[in-house]
Parts: structure tokens; sequence; C-alpha cells
């Protein structure tokens, strides 16, 4: 099984020189490639001290996309970004892509590693999603987090022109175990998939730097786009992740203060949704982000222990569009959870 791993990450390295002959410039990560069970994870740490913190960036998002946060967190404690499987410099890891294979492969990472527990999760998009799953399955190795505009698992969301509680097109499937190269390694992309992201490039054009990543430095963005640009390097596989959303939601209604009285800091965004899609009306877009909002400020009651706080300049990245509202936020708990480690001695 070792052989056929091995051939197709050779594979996955031939396609992606294949698609370099624009002579795009490459670039080398900024941390560490680390081995997670035949398959590496890119792992970026700095700073010295302190309890370490772990970013978890939102879907489709690079570790660098922290960029503007991760400098300011290392001169007070260890903090480290990393990659998802499949993105950026990380090797394509088993499939399927799970939020529960998620938090099992950063744990793995974090141990292989050697990143001493507990750690401090920061969680954006569903990257707070993922920090939960986390804490939920490996509670001792979690001694505070902080929500960066968290997706709920109770969200609506747009799906082809249509407002959709995700959590409710769960079919009862069962969410398999964490996988293994040896048990469920990734498979090359279908056809299709790569036709239509070539499809997608020429008919939109390459991907272009938007707001709010226009504030990142001009290397970061050139970077970024190299990276947007580059095709599936592999199948996505089954998506569980309505059934993930629902495990979740029941698991909240059955338990609350799923976080005990470790410290939590939720952040929020400004009361503002923009403009309804097509075909919806501005009183139910309203009403929906209305809703979506209330939700959100819901999730301080995952802890006992837990602060709201609204960034009132920025849109959902607000660790671009006010990259000191999260970097305090991380302050704030880091602070407690070292206070708490000094009394323990």
């Amino acid at each position: 099984m070792k052989v056929t791993v091995t051939v197709f990450l050779l594979l996955l390295s031939v396609i992606a020189d294949g698609h370099q002959k624009d002579k795009k410039p490459t670039y080398s990560p900024p941390g560490k490639l680390v081995d997670v069970g035949g398959y590496r994870l890119h792992l970026n740490c700095t700073g010295k001290s302190g309890p370490t913190v772990v970013l978890i960036a939102g879907g489709g998002d690079f570790s660098f996309d922290w960029g503007l946060v991760q400098p300011d967190v290392s001169r007070f404690t260890r903090v480290c970004s990393y990659d998802r499987a499949g993105l950026a410099w990380s090797d394509p890891g088993p499939t399927p892509r799970t939020m529960r294979q998620d938090a099992y492969e950063l744990h793995t990472l974090l141990k292989a590693a050697r990143i001493k527990a507990p750690y401090v999760l920061v969680g954006h998009s569903i990257g707070g999603l993922i920090a939960r799953v986390y804490a939920e399955q490996y509670p001792d190795e979690v001694a505070g987090m902080v929500l960066v505009d968290s997706t709920h698992e109770d969200t609506t969301l747009m799906y082809q022109g249509k407002l959709v509680r995700v959590r409710e097109g769960a079919k009862g499937m069962t969410v398999p175990p964490v996988q293994t190269m040896q048990s469920s390694a990734p498979k090359p992309p279908a056809a299709e998939d790569v036709e239509q992201f070539e499809f997608n490039q020429k008919m939109f054009g390459a991907p272009k730097t938007e707001p709010p990543f226009d504030k990142l430095p001009a290397s970061t963005q050139a970077m970024r786009l190299r990276f947007r640009s580059q095709p599936p390097r592999a199948a996505a596989g089954t998506d569980f992740w309505a059934e993930e959303l629902q495990a979740m939601y029941m698991a909240r209604v059955e338990t609350p203060y799923q976080l005990g009285a470790k410290p939590l800091v939720v952040l929020l965004t400004k009361p503002d949704g923009g403009n309804p899609p097509p075909g919806i009306s501005a009183d139910e877009w309203k009403r929906l982000n209305e809703e979506k909002r209330q939700q959100k400020v819901g999730l301080v009651n995952l802890s006992r222990s837990s602060k709201l706080i609204v960034a009132e300049r920025s849109g959902h990245h607000i660790q671009l569009d006010e990259p000191h509202v999260v970097t305090d936020a991380i302050r704030l708990v880091v602070d407690v959870v070292s206070r708490r480690a000094r009394l323990a001695l």
C-alpha cells in the first residue's frame, strides 16, 4: 500500500509541474512540512514562550492569510498557523474530508511537531467549527478559544439559488471515523472537476485580489493568487457536512457550555448583510442575516467564561479588516490561560 501512496503523491507532483508551464514563480513554505502518516502538512510557528496559539483558517483560506495577526501575536506568545490537507504546500490527505478528519490531522500535526498542549485555538469561519470539533475530540488539549466570525452549526446558506439550512439536508448517513493513507488514500480529481476548473478560468479569468485580501503585503497577494490558480489535486469524496452539523446541533441542545469554563472570546462583524442575492427579497435577506447574527451571539454560551466583541469596521475577515481586534482577543484568552496555569502550580 505504501508503494501505491508514494506513486500517487509522485503523480500529483508531475501534474502540478505540468500546470507550471506558464513559468509562474514558485514559493517556498515559510514554515516546515511535517509528516502526519505518509503525507505532509505545512506548519508555520513563530514566537518562543507562553501557551501556543493555533490559527485555523476558514474554507479555502491559507496559513498566510493570518499574516496581519501572527507577527503581533508572536510578540507575546508562541503561535502556529497551518494549511489543511490539499491547500498551499500541504499534501492531499485521506478522504472523505470531514471536520473530524481535519481535527484529527491537526492533532497529529501538532503532536508530530512536538508542540506542547494545551492550546488556544483560534478559528475563523468554518475554522471555528473545526476548533469546536477539536475541543470535543481532544478536550485536554484545549485551554481556551477565540471564534472569529465563526460559522454556526445551524447556519443557512445560499445553494443553487435557494436558501438552505444545511443541517436539514442530513440523510442519516454515519459520519465515518478518521482515515489514514492506508485505509482511504486520496484519489486523483475527476476529469469533470478539472474540466470545470479550466472552464471557470476561461470564462471568468484568472483569480484576482479583491478586498479584504488587498490589505496583505503585495508578495503575499501574489503567492495567494498562485495557489488559487492551481487546479484541484485530489477528489473531494463524499460530503458529510450536513450530517456533522446536525450532530453538532443535537449535541449542543443536549449539553450547553460544552467548553465548561475555558476562556472564550466570540468576535462578530458589523451588522451589515449587504444586498440580497437574486431571487431573495430584501425582507427575507434581512431576516436571515438577523437570524445568523443571533446564532453567532449565542456562541458565547459555549463557555461559562466568555466575552462577546463586535468588530464595527470589519467584514467576514476580521483578521484582515481589523487585525488588532483579533490580536487583542487572543491576548485576553492567553492572559487568562497563563494566569490559571500559574495558580495551578
